[in-house]
């Protein structure tokens, strides 16, 4: 009788664990101090896949993802907003864009590295813990600067703050700490920020026409 290949689990956990952490950057071993929902959810969920990992032996691994982007990413996400309405403004669909706070910091990436560091997680003869993220912060103002600037306009003269869009509980300070991943899976996020939101923006440009 051949018995089947057991289960392997990835987790696609989220920085979101560390809500306002005390330490930054933050690594696998960072307490959880989730400040929404969401990341309350995915605390719990991050701390049972150890359990089944550590007590009852399975293949199961957390990933804990910082901000990940791409041309496909949901038009309700800030960073596809941004591009979308550059593009928008650009092809004279759109006049102005309406923002919270700019001056907001993450760990933005792209995707697919991400993507690649789940895969290689996956791959491996024991499973463990690992957190894909850049290592680098920026702001949405950067983002803000970069895609218009992609388009050659002047961000100044179409943005507007709204206090629509600021959020109560904001995750602070949030920035991974990849030393683990590069060392146990050899990964390492490939796209810089910069390229990322020109391609996401070019894209925009491609679907307006």
């Amino acid at each position: 009788m051949i018995l089947p290949k057991p289960p392997r689990f990835y987790h696609a956990s989220s920085s979101e664990i560390f809500g306002r952490p005390e330490v930054s950057p933050q690594d696998e071993s960072t307490p959880h101090l989730p400040v929404n929902p969401y990341g309350v959810a995915k605390s719990f969920a991050t701390h049972m896949t150890r359990v089944y990992r550590e007590t009852h032996g399975l293949f199961a691994c957390n990933g804990i993802a910082y901000n990940h982007e791409s041309p496909r990413r949901g038009e309700n996400f800030v960073t596809r907003k941004i591009c979308r309405a550059a593009a928008a403004i650009k092809a004279g669909r759109q006049k102005e864009l309406l923002l919270g706070d700019t001056s907001a910091e993450r760990d933005w990436g792209d995707a697919r590295d991400t993507v690649r560091g789940m895969w290689l997680a996956l791959q491996q003869d024991a499973a463990d813990d690992y957190i894909f993220a850049t290592g680098k912060l920026h702001t949405v103002q950067d983002i803000v600067d970069l895609a218009f600037a992609t388009v050659d306009l002047n961000a100044a003269d179409h943005i507007k703050r709204d206090e629509r869009f600021m959020r109560p509980a904001e995750p602070t300070r949030l920035l991974g700490n990849p030393a683990h991943a590069k060392e146990q899976l050899g990964w390492e996020a490939k796209t810089t920020f910069e390229d990322l939101i020109r391609e996401m923006t070019e894209a925009e440009l491609k679907v307006l026409g």
